[in-house]
């Protein structure tokens, strides 16, 4: 179990505080392409700040502070125009950079002008998700991993808006194996029995689990009823990227889960789908966006999924998990490894230095290539994609 004081520098994530300022190092995604072509000014709230997303008329991104400096008006609102962003309340109008330029109502406006300036934050589009870097200059690159920029492959996105949790609950997830067994195998059977359906989970029990930190992170590897050391699960595995992404799938349908703090108790979920593209089809040129919900119509949690699994279960633990009163097993050695390192990155940057996975060297990020396995297991019967409820209301394919 952890103190009080551990839990809260391992959740909080506001400016200032200890996790906030190492999350601040990395690039985070705040929107899609395409959601941003059909509304060119959208608000976003990340790492507890209330920002604005815009594409000015020349087609330029910027990410500035949410509200104008004058009344202290939404720029969500704003107009969008050849220079920037205007408010639509007395016109001010900022640029990329979030200086004023015009200040419309007042006689010296231009001397006015260069006293008010919005907080801004680079912007940079990377496979159809726009990210953005809230951190100290000079701002590291922009991680290229391999289903960002391979273009044999076909994507959509997901996006869950909002969960009401923690970040770090689902991270913690991610290097927990065994909850596969219980949660996606055993729980979901269950959920389908009391509907009066038929299982569809094929229950195998863990032999072995296993994890290795290597420079982007966490593999986890796991073995089966039924499998040896030379399963993909076991020689390959998959990863987590530092410090919120996770890795699934194989190499016939990949996929990336991000997990974006909004703030102490809110996280934006984005599902990064990938599938091959079919021998001479067209390049794809607009990456469809789908939501993918927590709960139902009527409010309730979906618990008859495998996406909707794992979001009932980081909700049913709290706003912030309360790890004052957990009890860890040897199965938790996931868990254990991952907090702790966290705790060495959080030093690292106390001490001066980039923590790690923080890409600087042009030439390692032509293409981050991410363990994968060649052949993935999963507990569901037949085609995981296609009978996933999750999958099909959402429509991506």
């Amino acid at each position: 179990m952890l103190t009080r004081e551990e839990n809260q520098r391992l959740t909080q994530v506001g400016p200032g505080t200890p996790m906030g300022t190492l999350l601040r190092r990395y690039w985070h995604p705040v929107g899609t392409v395409t959601e941003l072509d059909k509304t060119p000014v959208m608000p976003v709230r990340i790492l507890g700040e209330d920002l604005v997303l815009f594409r000015n008329e020349q087609g330029a991104l910027g990410l500035i502070n949410g509200r104008c400096a004058h009344r202290g008006v939404s720029l969500e609102f704003g107009m969008p125009e050849e220079k920037g962003l205007r408010c639509p309340y007395h016109g001010w109008l900022y640029d990329r950079t979030g200086q004023c330029l015009e200040q419309p109502a007042e006689a010296d406006g231009k001397g006015f002008c260069q006293k008010v300036q919005l907080k801004a934050y680079p912007v940079e589009e990377l496979g159809g998700l726009v990210w953005a870097y809230l951190g100290p200059a000079p701002a590291p690159l922009l991680p290229r991993y391999d289903l960002f920029v391979h273009e044999d492959y076909e994507r959509s996105i997901g996006i869950t808006r909002s969960l009401p949790c923690n970040w770090f609950q689902m991270m913690e997830n991610s290097l927990d194996p065994v909850h596969l067994e219980y949660l996606h195998g055993i729980f979901y059977n269950y959920v389908l029995k009391r509907q009066g359906k038929a299982p569809r989970a094929t229950v195998r029990h863990h032999l072995r689990i296993g994890f290795d930190v290597f420079e982007l992170g966490i593999i986890k590897r796991r073995i089966l009823e039924g499998q040896t050391e030379e399963s993909d699960e076991w020689k390959i595995g998959h990863p987590i990227l530092f410090p919120n992404m996770l890795a699934v799938g194989d190499y016939a349908l990949p996929e990336f889960q991000i997990r974006v703090p909004i703030d102490d108790t809110h996280t934006q979920y984005y599902w990064y789908r990938c599938k091959p593209r079919e021998e001479n089809a067209p390049k794809q040129m607009t990456i469809p966006v789908w939501d993918n919900p927590y709960q139902d119509e009527n409010g309730h949690l979906i618990v008859d999924t495998i996406n909707g699994h794992d979001l009932t279960i980081f909700i049913a633990q709290g706003a912030i998990a309360d790890r004052t009163t957990e009890r860890l097993g040897t199965s938790d050695a996931g868990v254990v490894l991952l907090r702790k390192l966290f705790r060495e990155q959080l030093e690292k940057i106390e001490r001066g230095e980039d923590p790690m996975a923080v890409v600087r060297d042009p030439a390692k990020n032509r293409i981050i290539n991410v363990p994968r396995e060649h052949k993935a297991h999963y507990t569901i019967s037949g085609d995981f994609y296609a009978k996933d409820k999750s999958v099909e209301i959402s429509g991506q394919w």
